[in-house]
Formats: C-alpha cells, sequence, structure tokens
C-alpha cells in the first residue's frame, strides 16, 4: 500500500520599497497628492518635503512583514466551514467568538494555527479534515510529544498536512489499530459520548483463562471500588484458552492491565484488531490509510 506523500507550503509576504525624491519622481498620476499606506490603521500622509522627522514618520509607516504562522480570525473561521467571512465578522462582533479562553471582539484580530479558537464554545479548526487508520506495530509510543524515543506520530508523518492525534492510547508493546484525527467531533464520540466507540482486543496471557475468571469480568467487578466492566468476552475459537476476545468502550488500554493483574494474569500481547466497524483488513503492520467516506459516514453514525 503507497503512502500519501504531504506536503507544506510557506506563504510570502510582500512589500513595496519607499519611493525617493519628490514629485517630479513620482509615477503617480497628476495632482495626486496622497501617498497610500498598507500598514493597518494608518491614514494617507500628505506628500511633503522630506526631512529627518518626516522619514521617520514613513519608517513607521512602511508595510509590515506578515507572521506566515498568522492567520486573520474571520480567515480562520470561514476556512473552518462555519460561515463566510463577512459573517464571521459579524459573530465576532457580537462575542461569540473566544481565543484561548478569552473573548475576542477586535476586527482584524489575527490567531496563529495551534491557538485555541472557539466558535460558540465549540472549538474550530481551518485545516482540512483528517482520518487516519494505522495498524500499529510494537516498539511504538501513541504520544505527539517529543523526546519518546520512536512514536506513532513517525508512522503517519506523510499521510497529512492536518495536525492529526491519535484517539485513545496503545501501550509501546501493545499492536493494533489506532485511528487519527483533527476532527474533535468524532474525537469526542470516544471519549465524551455516553455510547463511546467499542474496540475489540485479541489478547494473549501467560496461562489459560479459567471460565470462573472469563465469567467474573463478563459479569463486572470492583477494584478499589470501581466498577470494571467490559462489553463482551470469549475464548479465541479454535486457540487455546490463553487466548480471548475482549471488548471495551474505554479509550486506553490501561482498564486491560487492571483486569487481569486483579486476576493474577500477565498479558504476553496485545492486539487491537477492530474499532467500531473499521478493521486491519489491507493495512499491513506498520502502515495507515486514509478512511473512505462510507466508512467515516458509519463511524460518526456509532
Amino acid at each position: 500500500m503507497s503512502r500519501h506523500q504531504g506536503s507544506s507550503s510557506k506563504r510570502k509576504s510582500s512589500g513595496r520599497g519607499q519611493e525617493k525624491g519628490g514629485a517630479s519622481q513620482s509615477s503617480r498620476g497628476a495632482g495626486s497628492d496622497k501617498q497610500k499606506s498598507y500598514a493597518r490603521g494608518n491614514s494617507p500622509l500628505k506628500k511633503q518635503a522630506f526631512s529627518s522627522s518626516k522619514a521617520q514618520e514613513n519608517k513607521k509607516s512602511a508595510p509590515k512583514k506578515s507572521n506566515s504562522n498568522e492567520i486573520r480570525l474571520n480567515k480562520y473561521i470561514a476556512n473552518s466551514g462555519i460561515c463566510s467571512r463577512r459573517e464571521a465578522d459579524e459573530h465576532i462582533a457580537i462575542g461569540l467568538v473566544s481565543v484561548n479562553g478569552k473573548i475576542v471582539t477586535e476586527m482584524g484580530y489575527k490567531v496563529k494555527l495551534e491557538d485555541d479558537v472557539r466558535y460558540d464554545g465549540r472549538r474550530i479548526t481551518p485545516e482540512k479534515k483528517a482520518y487516519v487508520l494505522l495498524n500499529k506495530p510494537k516498539g511504538f509510543a501513541t504520544t505527539t510529544a517529543e523526546g519518546k524515543g520512536r512514536t506513532v506520530m513517525d508512522l503517519v508523518a506523510n499521510a497529512t498536512d492536518s495536525r492529526i492525534k491519535p484517539i485513545g492510547r496503545l501501550g509501546r508493546n501493545s499492536k493494533g489499530l489506532l485511528l487519527f484525527t483533527n476532527d474533535d467531533n468524532v474525537a469526542a464520540k470516544f471519549t465524551n459520548s455516553k455510547h463511546g466507540v467499542p474496540r475489540l482486543f485479541h489478547i494473549e496471557l501467560d496461562k489459560n483463562l479459567k471460565i470462573d475468571d472469563l465469567k467474573k469480568i463478563r459479569e463486572g467487578f470492583k477494584v478499589d471500588g470501581k466498577l470494571i466492566a467490559v462489553e463482551e468476552i470469549s475464548y479465541i475459537e479454535g486457540a487455546s484458552k490463553k487466548e480471548i476476545g475482549l471488548k471495551i468502550k474505554n479509550t486506553g488500554n490501561t482498564i486491560l492491565r487492571t483486569i487481569f493483574d486483579e486476576l493474577k494474569y500477565d498479558i504476553i500481547s496485545v492486539d487491537c484488531v477492530a474499532i467500531g466497524h473499521l478493521t486491519k483488513k489491507d493495512i499491513p503492520r506498520g502502515h495507515w490509510k486514509h478512511l473512505t467516506e462510507q466508512e467515516l459516514n458509519t463511524l460518526k453514525m456509532l
């Protein structure tokens, strides 16, 4: 399966140099006595003989180089698909937009792509939505932090230009499916929804799982006063009693350790074989794919 090579581009700022000389050297039409200023909020400059003070004033009003990492707030909102730029200005003016926790009503306000921008309390992003499904191999940490050795972000680095993050976690020595997205609404289905999205694990233990322990896990039990519940659990057909299938809606896999530590079993391997309706079919270990439109629509309906 081929990977998609992402590409990045840099926006170049433009500027105009100061015109030299007086009116006789100007290329503007006759009768024009104003010099256009490109600096935001500056009034047109009146033509007069240059002096040290005037040169200083012109220096202050010269076009400013734009920061390629910044974008006007109304454009940020429009790019997110909420509304047009003009409508965005109206929403900003009435206080519907916040940046990093503070309401912003200033026209022309600029933000960075990494800022927390919210419209009517909901976080938005101007990036194209991306949904990447990875078949994680062992030896990669599920983190976006640097300095953690090999991480899952290294495996999906060329998948998209959008700033995707993994939903949930798989331990460094665990393997299987991991979903990445920059869509907060989809991510919320896993973490904030009452229903959640089930994940199916193939687990190998150090010894056969007793039938009584399997029933105990199926019925649910308490650890340190907290109820531990799973969706489903069963032996793997055709395999030894050391191998089981277990379905949970929890986004991490710490619960798996909790269950089997309590029952005095050691986990040899963990493999996430399905997330909802998504499976590892046609995704070799260490490879990824973009969700199809049908897969995405089904995921959103879960």
